[in-house]
């Protein structure tokens, strides 16, 4: 993006996507956000950014706004054109679930995004966060939002957050390419995959962060049975369910000496051995069809 000085976005009710995007924004320029309509001369003005008013999807200009768009487009927010134009659109759609729901709605509103997610619309207000609430109020009632205000600290947090997750995510996923090994396995007479991620150092902070997308974005979902991961707290391994598959039942495997911990409800392990084959074998003892 070109040197932004203002981000400008409209006044009254405040919705997630216009808040979502600009927090991002924030991320990239920490400069003051001012709630009013934009001008021609905002519009015009690359160092304005312009979030969600304005009915112009010009990033050239960095203006943001999707309210301009046919009502059959296919769901998009002020957040989705912001995250487009950074080029992290692709891998926040495929890591951070609560987007595609939130472009929902903001487009369609709460009772069609309902019957899209196949929920009553009064299960969807039984989620609504004291968070969202209070932090959506307060950006609503203000007129701007300058660097050092609390509000403005904390959006600019939101936004760090955001991006270092989708990006972070990203590497992540492409360490796992590089290390992980799919095992096939036979639990209780039937065949089955294992995931499995080797010990490398350095280690990562959470072992088993990622696997879930990674899988995803194999089309492995249906196949993957269990996961096998580094422990950070010994020098063996993690045993995992994968999507608290009953395939696994590590209670089966509580009394084996190289298992430390197995959960009683038969979801998690821990063991001490850091032998490949001890490993598959405490797998398959611990399967059932």
């Amino acid at each position: 993006m070109s040197t932004i000085t203002t981000i400008l976005t409209h006044p009254g009710g405040a919705h997630k996507d216009e808040f979502l995007a600009c927090s991002v924004l924030l991320a990239l320029h920490p400069v003051p956000i001012l709630r009013r309509e934009p001008t021609p001369e905002d519009l015009a003005n690359p160092s304005v950014c312009v979030v969600d008013v304005g009915h112009q999807h010009e990033p050239a200009l960095n203006n943001f706004d999707h309210h301009q768009l046919p009502k059959d487009h296919p769901p998009t927010c002020s957040l989705s054109l912001v995250l487009q134009h950074l080029g992290l659109y692709e891998d926040a759609r495929q890591f951070c679930d609560w987007l595609e729901p939130t472009e929902w709605f903001d487009c369609r509103g709460l009772v069609t995004t309902g019957k899209w997610l196949g929920v009553a619309p009064e299960i969807l207000t039984k989620l609504n966060s004291p968070i969202d609430i209070t932090l959506l109020r307060r950006f609503a009632l203000a007129k701007r939002a300058d660097p050092g205000d609390p509000l403005w600290a904390v959006m600019k947090m939101i936004g760090e957050d955001l991006l270092h997750y989708v990006k972070s995510m990203r590497a992540r996923l492409d360490f796992i390419g590089q290390h992980a090994e799919i095992w096939d396995l036979e639990l209780g007479g039937l065949p089955a995959k294992i995931l499995f991620l080797p010990r490398t150092e350095p280690m990562p902070e959470d072992s088993s962060l990622g696997t879930d997308q990674y899988i995803t974005s194999r089309g492995l979902e249906q196949e993957i049975v269990g996961l096998v991961f580094p422990d950070r707290r010994s020098t063996g391994y993690g045993l995992s369910r994968f999507r608290d598959n009953v395939r696994l039942d590590f209670t089966r495997i509580a009394q084996h000496p190289a298992v430390h911990f197995a959960h009683v409800r038969g979801f998690v392990a821990k063991t001490s051995t850091a032998d490949i084959a001890q490993l598959k074998t405490l797998i398959i003892q611990a399967g059932q069809a």
